[in-house]
């Protein structure tokens, strides 16, 4: 019998069968079944579209766990709880007690080590220039200054400066036909900020997932603000290790036949797209999401250091 290593379990994509016991909850997926103790599930995911037996539903209810309902791309449509349920209502509290300033700086932090580590990789295994004269520098500086930063407003404005030089330097990595000059916002003008906003897209909706399993608010960020703010947060750092190296692989290796850019958008080939959606798929860690939210959910309730993987 597994054992899940937190408390709220993700079941995605199509296909799964879903019953319990009063003991286990079984899920099955073709000739494969994977089985959980009750009592080990807190909170049960169904992202997409499965089977789910009323014997999964009253049994889960009966001890006390959580069931929540998400479309394909992460977006919470719905929620099952038993009578008298409030951890999601104690958690939330902590949340909004919780002092937002050294959660955002150790995002902001984790999130520009992680871009100017890839940046350095990068130079060291390229011929060609892809740093200007003080850029290094200037990154390097920005990155120590994120780490003293006294007010929100400093930290934010320095953290988008250290993002924007961040992505105008991924433009000197790939060819200068596809027409990537920086991040831009829709509608994308070029393949490679439309590969982007896909796999951010991809990204945001399995964090989303994680933030909901904690029973987290995800519009009431640290770093970010506004709807999805707290999902955007927990994203910032890992987006260099699943998402942009993929992109850049693609980006290398795009064919015409691959997109088509009129004058007010750009547009991914269907192929294109599913090949690059199944690359991404490889490449998104749930365990390291559900890892990142469970460090941030502890720090929270038990008021401990907030430590951001990246």
């Amino acid at each position: 019998m597994d054992e899940p290593a937190i408390p709220w379990l993700p079941v995605f994509g199509y296909g799964s069968h879903i019953k319990a016991t009063a003991k286990e909850l079984i899920i099955a997926q073709g000739s494969s079944s994977s089985r959980y103790p009750l009592g080990a599930v807190e909170h049960l995911l169904l992202v997409g579209g499965h089977t789910l037996h009323t014997s999964a539903v009253v049994n889960l209810l009966k001890a006390g766990s959580a069931i929540s309902f998400f479309d394909i791309e992460g977006k919470p449509v719905g929620y099952l709880r038993p009578p008298g349920y409030a951890r999601d209502e104690c958690i939330r509290e902590a949340q909004n007690r919780a002092a937002p300033h050294r959660y955002a700086h150790a995002a902001a932090v984790a999130a520009a080590k992680s871009r100017l580590l890839f940046i350095e990789k990068a130079c060291e295994a390229s011929d060609d220039a892809i740093l200007y004269q003080g850029e290094h520098l200037l990154l390097h500086q920005s990155t120590g200054e994120l780490e003293h930063m006294i007010t929100m407003a400093e930290l934010r404005r320095l953290h988008r400066l250290t993002a924007d030089m961040y992505y105008e330097i991924l433009s000197r990595m790939v060819p200068g036909g596809l027409g990537y000059r920086r991040r831009a916002s829709r509608p994308y003008r070029d393949p490679v900020n439309a590969m982007l906003s896909l796999g951010y897209s991809m990204l945001f909706g399995n964090c989303c997932v994680s933030v909901i399993g904690a029973h987290l608010d995800p519009d009431r960020g640290m770093l970010h603000e506004g709807a999805g703010s707290l999902v955007y947060d927990i994203i910032e750092p890992l987006k260099v290790t699943m998402v942009d190296r993929v992109v850049l692989g693609f980006a290398r290796e795009l064919a015409p036949e691959d997109y088509e850019c009129g004058l007010n958008r750009c547009y991914l080939a269907d192929g294109c797209a599913r090949r690059l959606t199944k690359a991404f798929h490889a490449s998104i860690d749930q365990k390291s999401i559900d890892t990142q939210v469970s460090l941030l959910l502890d720090a929270l309730m038990q008021n401990r250091e907030y430590q951001v993987l990246y």
